[in-house]
């Protein structure tokens, strides 16, 4: 049996070592605070659940492993301002974007990038955290520490928000599933959907991107391109050298998960392109407590992370895949009724997603 070590041991960790009990895999989620060490023999391998990480005895463990797959990517992508540098090396779209350091002045900002800007933390923000906005209108200037800490880009209008997930093995052999159209507020992920026919002229140069950055990475693993689409064109926003929420529907909705394929490649065990089972909407948990309720909506395929409860928290997932939208939307606005108010809005765009193909 091949053992798979797994930097870090959040949901994604738990999710990882689910999909590889079938492939006769052992994968093993390590908390990267531990007192105990991993004990790691010459052949097992090592994979992360996250692209940063704090320097600990048990990081410093698995990151000395000959084995770590994927190593040198992981910083690279954590920092905004190597991964801006590795899409611009690639040809490949992007916001626009500057260095925020010493002699960038809100005014060069707005005189290059426009009259409205975002400023990234190149380390650590995630789901809207780590952002400032830059308005030309409003006279914003940088705050002091934000320099050297950040980049800026230039506001893009979007029309809509998606990600794409693909998995590479060693061999260079690539899969990819469909664009997954996806619902932001205020940065988090909160619902998606997946596939939809009207994404599909996109596909193609979704999968050629995505490709690009796997075999010019020599990736092995799932990777995540989140991407604004402006009228034909799709931008890339943000990657992510793991499983990512945009494809936990995979899941329930496709016969091999991002999960399974992430661990099928690391363990090299072939890879196989995954099969559709139908129309996917999955909806994010935030900060909601559990009601035992969401099992009893058919269709519904909730999963509970066993954390606790706190504003903003992701907690947990609730996947519904059906071949017929009817019955889809049946069982969405049974769990509307079981959600905090907030989640009225998600629902309703989720439907005028499903409506408009």
């Amino acid at each position: 049996m091949s053992k798979v070590w797994i930097l870090g041991h959040g949901q994604l960790g738990s999710m990882l070592k689910h999909a590889a009990m079938p492939l006769a895999v052992e994968a093993i989620p390590v908390d990267i605070d531990s007192e105990q060490l991993p004990e790691l023999a010459a052949d097992d391998l090592v994979t992360a659940e996250r692209e940063l990480w704090p320097d600990t005895p048990v990081t410093q463990a698995l990151a000395n492993h000959p084995n770590f797959l994927n190593l040198h990517v992981f910083g690279r992508l954590a920092d905004r301002y190597t991964q801006k540098q590795l899409l611009d090396d690639l040809g490949l779209a992007t916001s626009p974007w500057l260095l925020v350091d010493d002699t960038v002045s809100a005014d060069d900002v707005y005189s290059k990038l426009g009259e409205r800007a975002l400023m990234k933390r190149r380390t650590g923000g995630y789901d809207g955290r780590g952002q400032y906005w830059l308005k030309q209108a409003e006279g914003t200037q940088i705050p002091d520490d934000w320099r050297n800490e950040a980049i800026v880009e230039k506001g893009i209008a979007f029309d809509e928000e998606m990600a794409i997930v693909g998995v590479r093995d060693r061999e260079g052999k690539k899969f990819f599933y469909p664009l997954t159209l996806t619902l932001q507020l205020g940065g988090v992920l909160t619902a998606s959907v997946a596939p939809l026919p009207r994404l599909k002229p996109l596909q193609a140069k979704a999968e050629e991107m995505l490709g690009k950055l796997l075999d010019g990475l020599d990736y092995v693993g799932v990777m995540a391109m989140e991407c604004f689409r402006v009228g034909d064109e799709l931008i890339v926003n943000e990657l992510a050298p793991r499983v990512h929420n945009t494809a936990h529907w995979t899941q329930a909705g496709a016969s091999v998960s991002q999960f399974e394929s992430h661990m099928r490649a690391v363990a090299g065990v072939p890879l196989a392109q995954p099969q559709v089972k139908g129309l996917n909407v999955m909806i994010n948990l935030l900060g909601t407590p559990r009601d035992e309720r969401w099992w009893a909506i058919s269709g519904a395929e909730p999963y509970w992370y066993g954390k606790e409860v706190r504003e903003g928290r992701k907690v947990g997932h609730i996947t519904f895949t059906h071949s017929g939208d009817k019955r889809l939307i049946q069982g969405l606005d049974e769990l509307k009724l079981l959600l905090p108010e907030r989640y009225g809005r998600v629902i309703d765009w989720v439907e005028d997603a499903l409506a408009g193909g």
